[in-house]
């Protein structure tokens, strides 16, 4: 098999697990969270807690099996291949479809800054479609490209997010004045409500298993990138809910279109919005960089398999999956396309929801596995038994209609292995070069 000679070190492999959970949603988080009062905050706790013992299971899994394809590799080696590739299925379709509203994001913001670029009709659609390939090709050149973009993209992301919760203290420690919030009572549902929209920011904390090959020093790597990168993202969530309770009145952010930027402004004065806007589409094309890493990933390791296709197996003498991550593209391009056709706006926001419910569960099937996979070791069967636990609770926050479709969309992926293992595509795929 090929391999580049030198693969993701501990910082890459960081900036990925960080890049791929913020994105440029946390930039409109708060207007979305706003209406919900003190109960934002349990949800954020309530949501770390979740994905820090889904960190657990993963960053143990890792540190056990550093295998190619991680959640993948986890449930074919607890159950087989039928429960591998249905896991597989569920989390590729989730990470190609969910890309498509990444790129339409990083477009989007860049729109806030360059008006123009929103008013020449078709341009939108041609830059988030040029942003997939682009990236693409950044990713069938080598993967140590994408960890050197990786930590250049987060290190940039996280300045605005840094500078608002370091305003926030500063306001605190200098005693200024606090915003007065509507009392919102704390409930059950209200709680649920907030962590079914907090755990999206949490989405891609097991970026580190997936190239796992691709890793240096993988066993000691992944575990250690992944529980960091976990806890440095929650901290930063956190800071930044923190922030807006303490310094932005509920209905003001929730009324407002960009409320990080407008916090920002306070301090800063005008001309933030653009520079946020700026961040923020650097933000979605980091994030971008990172899934198109795992899009091209999980169909290689499935061919490797023998779930999927020998001809997916295939390698460029760098070690890169190009077949995989030509076909995941051109899938993802056409979702990002369906965004700006005519009144297909509906019908791109339906695939974006269905592909999230049809994910969870391989999050799911990934605790199922370290509960098989890690016999003996008693502490860390109960945290991923949490954890299996937090996702089927956010899993029923999606509601029925989400979670019906997203059923549909994994049972479509079993003639796909029905007809594979009718032709013999389950024995192991012969390595090799493409």
């Amino acid at each position: 098999m090929g391999k580049p000679a030198r693969g993701l070190g501990f910082w890459m492999t960081l900036a990925l697990v960080v890049g791929n959970m913020i994105g440029s949603g946390i930039y409109l988080l708060p207007a979305t969270l706003a209406p919900l009062g003190m109960n934002q905050l349990a949800g954020w706790g309530v949501t770390l807690a979740g994905a820090l013992c889904l960190a657990g299971a993963f960053a143990r899994l890792g540190a056990r099996m550093p295998l190619a394809g991680g959640p993948y590799a986890y449930a074919q080696a607890a159950f087989g291949p039928a429960t591998g590739f249905i896991t597989a299925w569920s989390y590729w379709t989730m990470i190609w479809a969910g890309n498509g509203a990444i790129a339409v994001a990083v477009v989007s913001n860049l729109s806030l800054i360059f008006p123009w670029i929103g008013q020449t009709p078709g341009l939108p659609a041609l830059l988030a479609v040029g942003c997939v390939w682009l990236l693409t090709l950044v990713n069938i050149s080598s993967t140590r490209a994408v960890g050197d973009l990786s930590i250049v993209t987060t290190t940039l992301k996280l300045v605005p997010l840094v500078a608002l919760i370091g305003l926030a203290l500063w306001w605190f420690a200098t005693g200024a004045p606090r915003a007065t919030q509507p009392p919102v009572p704390i409930s059950f549902g209200a709680i649920a409500s907030a962590a079914g929209l907090t755990f999206w920011g949490f989405l891609g904390l097991e970026s580190a298993t997936v190239p796992a090959d691709k890793v240096e020093n993988a066993d000691r790597v992944v575990p250690r990138a992944t529980l960091i990168g976990v806890a440095l993202t929650g901290l930063v969530y956190m800071g930044i809910s923190l922030a807006f309770a303490a310094y932005m009145p509920a209905p003001e952010a929730a009324a407002s279109p960009a409320p990080v930027a407008d916090l920002l402004r306070k301090a800063f004065g005008g001309g933030v919005a653009e520079v946020v806007a700026l961040f923020a589409a650097i933000s979605a094309f980091g994030t971008l960089n990172g899934f198109i890493l795992l899009q091209g990933e999980v169909p290689w390791a499935m061919a490797r398999g023998g779930v999927f296709p020998r001809w997916f197996a295939r390698e460029s003498s760098r070690g890169t999956p190009v077949r995989s991550h030509v076909v995941s593209s051109v899938l993802l391009s056409v979702v990002a396309l369906l965004n700006y056709g005519k009144g297909m706006g509906d019908l791109f926001q339906f695939i974006a929801s269905v592909s999230l419910a049809a994910g969870m569960l391989s999050y799911f099937l990934s605790m199922a596995a370290a509960i098989r996979l890690l016999p003996g070791e008693k502490p860390m069967i109960a945290i991923a038994a949490v954890g299996a636990a937090f996702i089927v609770w956010a899993a029923w926050g999606l509601g029925a209609e989400a979670l019906g479709y997203g059923a549909l969309f994994v049972v479509a992926g079993v003639p796909v292995y029905l007809a594979l293992s009718r032709g013999g595509a389950s024995s192991t795929a012969p390595n090799g070069r493409g």
